[in-house]
């Protein structure tokens, strides 16, 4: 109390002074012409603004020079602490004890009176309200330093891809030129290899036509010759006398030609069979290795390709969370793409609500990111490098959340272009039978009869994301790991009516 008395007797003495060595004022001349923006008005003033030369912390008002007179002149206000003019003189002043807020609590954050640090704030790190502005700007001016830092890194790095895009395009065009060229040579060897066995087949034509006309022209002779022996045979039966018949006939059997019936008969089928079982198993080796080889091949370099390599920062040293408290340290705030949004469902609540609204649907304009058979929607932001905790409230059979890669099917019927039917989605729903996580169209069924809210974790250097019952204690429903090639968003896919997804911002 001494210590304010005499802080008070300071003041007044000090704007005695003020008003001794300043200008008399005219109230009347004063006017909001002559104000600033910045400047603190008496409240004491109705008719016209004027301009306050104190603010009192008691009374939490600042009075112009002819109001301020009852503190300066009238005993009962000598208790009263006047200060400087100040804006929201409330928001100065600590509401428990009506004193100034002179110290800001290092411990607690947040700025305290003499009476606050000698009671609620005792043994707490403090510091000046000016000093501690003054090491928190210093503060904000390093983490501004960092994230400018940062921005500018990202930015290089953003060059950096954009140029990598400009030579993988290039690269992939030369590499095709390449293929291209083995493919000819590879057509070119198949031509020759069809042209070797089209010249066998030819030669073997040849070779049986050749055959037939020399037995053509065998057997022609062979007709003559037995025309010849039916014309002696007739001459014989027309023979008169018996003596001269026998005697004919025993000199035409001694020269008779044979009279077996000749085969006209040359079959090659079987040799010509054996051409198409060699063809055709000959053809089917070929294709199997070609195509076993080429899919193994690529499948190996793809794999070693497409591996990705983590940037700059580490996975976390931290152990993984385990309380819904641990979990929330992670919480990602965000809401749901209206570009990407299907027609059925509704945005609301700061587009972190969705609603199947079918069978009404909503005028959205087309865009090329938004779902047109799916009914589905993904988050503006991604989920990419260290760990991420996002949670969700479901409603409905039917209402389904998890992630899945920018690069999923918007436009398709397919089951890919679902956030439960392709490997590069992980999702946790309900249906008619229960809750089921899905990947790759495969259902995983899960240990749980009643979710209402779900609790999604991503730590994408490990590769993990695990879905949790977040209703009551933390319970990991799923866990799936993959290697991760690109930022992963939030999706919802609300198949049936009255589904809703919200997304959850608590810290």
């Amino acid at each position: 109390m001494a210590t304010l008395s005499r802080n008070n007797e300071e003041n007044l003495k000090e704007s005695r002074h003020n008003i001794v060595n300043e200008e008399p004022r005219d109230p009347a001349t004063e006017t909001s012409d002559t104000l600033l923006p910045q400047d603190v008005l008496c409240d004491s003033c109705m008719d016209s603004p004027i301009e306050a030369l104190k603010s009192c912390l008691t009374c939490r008002v600042s009075y112009c020079e002819a109001h301020l007179r009852p503190h300066l002149e009238n005993a009962k206000f000598q208790n009263h602490r006047l200060v400087d003019p100040l804006h929201d003189i409330d928001c100065q002043t600590c509401e428990l004890h009506q004193r100034p807020l002179e110290h800001f609590c290092l411990l607690d954050g947040c700025c305290v009176c003499l009476d606050c640090e000698n009671q609620e704030h005792q043994g707490h790190t403090t510091a000046s309200v000016g000093e501690a502005r003054t090491q928190i700007e210093t503060e904000l001016q390093k983490k501004q330093e960092e994230i400018s830092q940062s921005a500018s890194a990202a930015e290089i790095a953003i060059g950096k891809l954009q140029s990598n895009n400009d030579l993988i395009k290039s690269s992939v065009q030369e590499v095709c030129v390449i293929v291209e060229q083995q493919f000819a040579r590879l057509q070119t060897t198949v031509e020759e290899a069809r042209k070797g066995v089209v010249d066998a087949l030819e030669g073997e034509q040849r070779t049986a036509l050749r055959q037939a006309e020399g037995i053509q022209a065998h057997l022609e002779q062979r007709k003559s010759e037995l025309m010849k022996t039916v014309a002696q045979m007739n001459k014989l039966s027309r023979s008169k006398s018996d003596v001269d018949f026998l005697q004919e006939y025993s000199e035409w059997k001694k020269g008779a030609a044979d009279v077996c019936r000749p085969s006209p008969d040359i079959n090659r089928m079987d040799h010509l069979t054996s051409y198409v079982q060699v063809v055709t198993d000959s053809t089917q080796e070929l294709c199997d290795l070609i195509l076993s080889s080429y899919n193994e091949k690529l499948k190996c370099i793809c794999k070693s390709g497409t591996k990705f390599q983590m940037p700059e920062s580490e996975p976390s040293p931290l152990p993984d969370p385990e309380t819904r408290e641990d979990f929330l340290k992670y919480t990602r705030s965000l809401t749901f793409d209206p570009d990407t949004t299907h027609q059925f469902l509704r945005l609301t609540e700061d587009n972190r609500k969705l609603t199947n609204t079918s069978p009404w649907h909503h005028s959205y304009p087309d865009h090329p990111r938004r779902f047109e058979h799916w009914r589905q929607a993904i988050t503006s932001d991604s989920l990419y490098l260290g760990r991420h905790y996002i949670e969700a409230d479901l409603i409905g059979e039917g209402a389904h959340v998890g992630v899945a890669y920018k690069s999923i099917d918007r436009k398709g019927e397919q089951s890919t272009g679902c956030i439960a039917g392709n490997d590069f989605s992980w999702c946790v729903g309900r249906n008619s039978r229960g809750f089921f996580a899905w990947h790759a169209d495969a259902e995983t069924l899960l240990d749980v009869t009643d979710l209402t809210r779900l609790g999604l974790y991503v730590d994408f250097h490990r590769g993990s994301v695990s879905f949790y019952d977040a209703t009551g204690p933390m319970r990991q429903l799923h866990k799936y790991t993959a290697d991760f090639t690109e930022p992963l968003y939030v999706t919802a896919w609300l198949s049936k009516k009255d589904n809703v997804a919200s997304l959850v911002n608590e810290k």
